[in-house]
């Protein structure tokens, strides 16, 4: 008979072992859908995970593993605070959205001005502020009225993409586009653009701010109050009770937190890579985050490497989609399949397995 038992405290082992486990499960499990589509399992796992670094053409490529890493890592750092606590804020992706529409709203309100000491760091500001205040929409309810933070930041997310698609057609569209969608192009206002720091490395500002988010949280939860109430909240919430940590002020702070990172990583992208305000800005960084801090064990290190690995199958999802000709949504299955494979795994973390009388790990 297969039990499970509950360990008296999480195996240590185990929380660094799963995480591997699972993206080892993942290659596996990926190269069987792989077969089954007719590739070949083998060279699809190598394209993915392989050619981006060391393959033919790596040196144009490595560069973009900062690039589309940089705003999963800054988003993924804001929503470990809140899951610490037992906040679960799933609306990322809308604060993402939100935080563009925000920066990039207020940088061509000032069109065509040249003061980049002036504009861009305002831009920061904005972008910041609307991904809070998209977040501040299910924490105050969630305080006021007792929703349910998990679905209120869901639906808000299909909001602010009804919101990016009027602002590309209405208000923020380019005037001299010739009535194409889209707001004009940032990468040419050099005022707002968020260019690169050295060439050819992928290092923008976007990509500053996240480590600094890394540095940051890490000092935050392992040497300050308000980690060890984060993690108190999350842990014991009648403790932190009892140790005078409001519930309420924690939701706010927390959804706020990851809200605005969420947001300043939404205003780096579309001042950056992305360029402008279109329909197809929306993609998906906010829901790929999760899978980021949970891979990362809710770590700051962890998030950073696990960053770095999503980064890496985004780049070789679409090098696998052009050379294999696999489809997007078998690469949107194999990315989905590593959060899934994580979960199941993370069982060994705080569960002993007994097979009869017989333990496992």
């Amino acid at each position: 008979m297969i039990t499970l038992e509950r360990r008296p405290q999480p195996s240590r082992t185990w929380s660094f072992l799963s995480p591997l486990l699972a993206v080892v499960v993942t290659m596996v499990a990926g190269g069987i859908v792989f077969a089954a589509l007719g590739k070949p399992p083998v060279e699809a796992i190598r394209t993915i995970f392989w050619d981006p670094l060391f393959g033919d053409f790596a040196g144009y490529f490595r560069p973009q593993l900062l690039v589309k890493a940089a705003p999963l890592i800054l988003i993924a750092i804001g929503l470990s605070f809140g899951f610490r606590a037992g906040i679960w804020n799933i609306g990322a992706e809308g604060q993402y959205i939100m935080g563009a529409l925000f920066g990039a709203g207020f940088a061509l309100a000032f069109y065509p001005s040249e003061a980049r000491w002036l504009i861009f760091p305002l831009m920061i500001v904005a972008g910041t502020l609307g991904g809070l205040l998209w977040a501040m929409i299910p924490g105050i309810l969630r305080v006021r009225f007792k929703t349910n933070e998990i679905l209120v930041s869901l639906m808000l997310v299909y909001v602010a993409d009804f919101l990016l698609d009027a602002m590309a057609l209405g208000l923020l569209r380019n005037p001299e586009g010739m009535g194409f969608p889209g707001s004009r192009n940032l990468q040419q206002y050099p005022a707002a653009h968020n260019a690169e720091l050295i060439t050819n490395t992928g290092m923008h500002w976007g990509v500053i701010a996240a480590l600094f988010a890394v540095v940051t949280a890490y000092i935050l939860l392992s040497r300050h109050i308000f980690g060890f109430n984060v993690r108190l909240a999350g842990q014991s919430p009648r403790a932190a009770a009892f140790a005078g940590v409001s519930a309420n002020r924690m939701v706010l702070i927390c959804l706020g937190l990851s809200g605005g990172l969420a947001g300043m990583a939404g205003m780096f992208e579309v001042a950056g890579p992305s360029g402008q305000v279109l329909a197809s800005f929306n993609v998906g960084y906010g829901f790929t985050a999760i899978i980021v801090a949970f891979l990362g064990r809710l770590h700051p290190l962890g998030i950073l490497l696990a960053g770095l690995l999503m980064a890496l199958t985004y780049i070789g999802g679409e090098l696998a989609q052009m050379n294999l000709q696999l489809p997007r949504s078998a690469i949107q299955l194999f990315q989905g399949m590593l959060l899934f494979f994580l979960l199941a795994v993370d069982v060994m973390t705080n569960f002993r397995i007994r097979f009869g009388r017989r333990e496992v790990a």
